[in-house]
C-alpha cells in the first residue's frame, strides 16, 4: 500500500503483442489510464480487462498525445509508462516506500530504464541504465509539446530511484525500420516548421560519425551483433529525417 494515490498512464496504438506483459506490472496503481489512438488489434480488450480506463483520440504527435493522457489522470501523481516498457519488482517496491510516506521528498522522479533490443539486454554502455523522468505530480511538471522524442518538463529538486524497468524497444529488423520511418518523419515535420537547414556535405559526415559515436564512444560494441544494430539504426535515423526535410523543402517549391 501506499499512501499517495498514483494513476498509471500509458498511450497505445496495435499493441496487443506488449500490452498485458506492461499492465501486469501496473495492476498495484490506484488507476490505470490509457489514450488509444483507434487500434484495430486487441488492444483495448486487453487493457478493459485489466481494469484501465480507456479513450481514444487521434494521434498528432506524442507530446500532445501525452498531455491530453495527463488531462484524462485522477489524481495528482502521474507515472507515464510506454505500451513496450515493463517495470521489475524492486523497482516497484522502490516506489511504494518513497510513496508510503507522509510527505514525498519531491515533485519529479527519474526511473532508470535498461534497453532490451532484438530480445537482447543490453548491459554494457549507457543504455544499460537511462535516467528518465517518468513519475511526476501534475500538477508541477507537464510533457513538452514536441511531436516526438517528447519529455516531462520540471525545473524543481528530482528524485531518481536505484533500481529500473525495462524497454523493449523493438523484436525485428522489420520493426527498428517502420519505427525509423515513422520517428524521421515525424522529426522531419517539426524541422520544417522551424525552417531548419541542412546540407549535403552535413548529411555526408553526419552517418559515419553518428554510427562511430553509438558504436564505438558510447560502448554499444560490447553489445554484440543487436548493439550494431542498434548503432546502425541510430546512425540511419540521423541522416533519414534530415532527407525527408529535404524533401519536404522540395515539395513547397
Amino acid at each position: 500500500m501506499h499512501k499517495h494515490k498514483i494513476s498509471a498512464a500509458l498511450i497505445t496504438f496495435n499493441e496487443e503483442e506488449n500490452i498485458a506483459r506492461t499492465l501486469e506490472k501496473l495492476v498495484w496503481c490506484d488507476e490505470i489510464v490509457v489514450i488509444d489512438s483507434y487500434s484495430s488489434d486487441a488492444t483495448l480488450e486487453i487493457c478493459e480487462s485489466f481494469g484501465a480506463k480507456v479513450f481514444q483520440k487521434k494521434f498528432n504527435g506524442y507530446g500532445e498525445q501525452k498531455r491530453y493522457l495527463v488531462s484524462k489522470c485522477t489524481y495528482d501523481w502521474v507515472l507515464s509508462i510506454d505500451a513496450d516498457e515493463v517495470l521489475t519488482n524492486d523497482l516497484i517496491d522502490e516506489i511504494k516506500l518513497e510513496f508510503n510516506q507522509d510527505t514525498v521528498p519531491h515533485k519529479a522522479y527519474f526511473l532508470n530504464r535498461k534497453h532490451v533490443y532484438l530480445g537482447k539486454v543490453f548491459e554494457y554502455g549507457y543504455l544499460k541504465n537511462t535516467p528518465v523522468l517518468r513519475l511526476f505530480n501534475k500538477n508541477h511538471a507537464e510533457f513538452s509539446n514536441k511531436k516526438v522524442h517528447e519529455t516531462v518538463e520540471y525545473n524543481g529538486s528530482k528524485g531518481r530511484f536505484k533500481n529500473f524497468f525495462y524497454h523493449y524497444t523493438a523484436t525485428s529488423v522489420e520493426q527498428i525500420n517502420l519505427k525509423k520511418n515513422r520517428y524521421a518523419s515525424l522529426v522531419s515535420e517539426e524541422y520544417f516548421k522551424k525552417n531548419k537547414r541542412v546540407n549535403l556535405l552535413f548529411l555526408v559526415f553526419k552517418y559515419p560519425f553518428t554510427f562511430f559515436k553509438e558504436y564505438v564512444i558510447r560502448g554499444n560494441m560490447f553489445n554484440g551483433y543487436e548493439g550494431y544494430v542498434w548503432s546502425t539504426y541510430i546512425a540511419e535515423y540521423s541522416v533519414l529525417k534530415y532527407l525527408k526535410l529535404m524533401e519536404r523543402k522540395k515539395m513547397k517549391k
